[in-house]
């Protein structure tokens, strides 16, 4: 999948705060050394990293983002086409979106990493983040935007058979299946999204839905029920996967008369939703009963001051590219407030 070049080609002010923007190309802070203490550090990348470095860049806070060794660009990367991110009448490649928010924060001056950070100290006027080398970078104030992780199924077999026909990324292993019969798990937009693209490899998809009914939006639910080439399993959960250096077969049972039943597949997609990724901050920020981020109101301010939040990491509810890449404005805007709070 080809990534397109930046689509921002002209230098219009779409932010509010009316900051002048650093030349393209300018270097950014701490690039003498990383004894530095920048003005701010994001930890996580996708739609409300990107956005966040993009405001932070053009506020002249040369902010630098520490976008994770794989993890770049969140899960927008393991997305097909993105049809309602407002902008792209016909769509946009979720990697696409991501490449060119990323080309446009480094545009402003975004000093982007692929590394991944072990630890944080969120304590204190200065914060300190630590990348897996060791090195120490020193921040006035942290964003947190690390998003969410695939949820698994917790099954016996589910880690054993990983890579051995258990997936939980279509866009990056359904090739693999081409002529074979596979199943998706989830009743969603996502597990929806992930069996219409199966069917270009595939020859027969069946979806496993617990329920008699979709959670998806509407015009995904008819998608999957127009497809010929997608089955639907109503009213069932896999309890166990069965192979021995692959998947050949899913035990099911019926959620409503408990009677179980055996699938012949070859491949297991699962697509059940997603988890915040709080690790790195459970110990030291406020968490809400969803295991989100906990933030004050509309802003992203955390429990601690000098810490912000961002992205699907604090949002339990409508988990968007576009309201994840708004919530990164937000966080940029609260950082330049309150950096210019500290210096008046």
């Amino acid at each position: 999948m080809s990534n397109q070049p930046g689509i921002f080609s002209s230098a219009v002010n779409l932010d509010l705060g009316g900051a002048s923007q650093p030349a393209p190309g300018d270097a950014p802070a701490g690039a003498a050394g990383d004894d530095a203490v920048h003005d701010v550090v994001i930890v996580g990348s996708g739609p409300a990293g990107y956005t966040a470095a993009i405001y932070t860049a053009r506020a002249n806070l040369n902010p630098v983002l520490l976008a994770g060794s794989v993890t770049a660009g969140g899960e927008l990367m393991n997305t097909t086409e993105v049809e309602n991110y407002p902008g792209f009448i016909d769509g946009i490649m979720g990697p696409d979106l991501m490449n060119n928010m990323q080309q446009q924060a480094e545009r402003f001056g975004a000093d982007i990493r692929y590394e991944d950070v072990v630890s944080v100290a969120l304590e204190g006027e200065v914060k300190t983040v630590t990348i897996e080398d060791g090195t120490v970078l020193k921040a006035r104030a942290v964003i947190i935007s690390t998003g969410s992780e695939y949820r698994k199924l917790g099954l016996e077999d589910e880690e054993r058979l990983s890579g051995h026909g258990v997936s939980w990324c279509a866009t990056c292993d359904g090739f693999f299946f081409k002529g074979q019969n596979i199943a998706v798990i989830g009743g969603g937009d996502s597990a929806i999204e992930e069996a219409t693209f199966l069917t270009k490899f595939a020859d027969k998809v069946t979806l496993i839905v617990r329920r008699d009914e979709f959670r998806a939006s509407e015009i995904m639910r008819q998608r999957a029920l127009d497809d010929p080439k997608i089955e639907i399993r109503w009213n069932s959960r896999v309890t166990g996967i069965n192979g021995e250096n692959k998947v050949e077969s899913l035990d099911l049972v019926d959620t409503v008369t408990g009677e179980p039943s055996q699938l012949a597949v070859t491949g297991l997609f699962v697509a059940i939703g997603s988890d915040p990724r709080v690790g790195l901050v459970k110990d030291q920020l406020e968490l809400t009963a969803e295991n989100t981020i906990a933030v004050d109101g509309r802003t992203s301010t955390t429990s601690l001051p000098g810490v912000f939040a961002a992205g699907d990491v604090v949002d339990p509810t409508y988990r968007q590219a576009i309201t994840a890449a708004a919530s990164g404005c937000v966080a940029a805007v609260d950082v330049e407030h309150y950096l210019a709070a500290l210096d008046s």
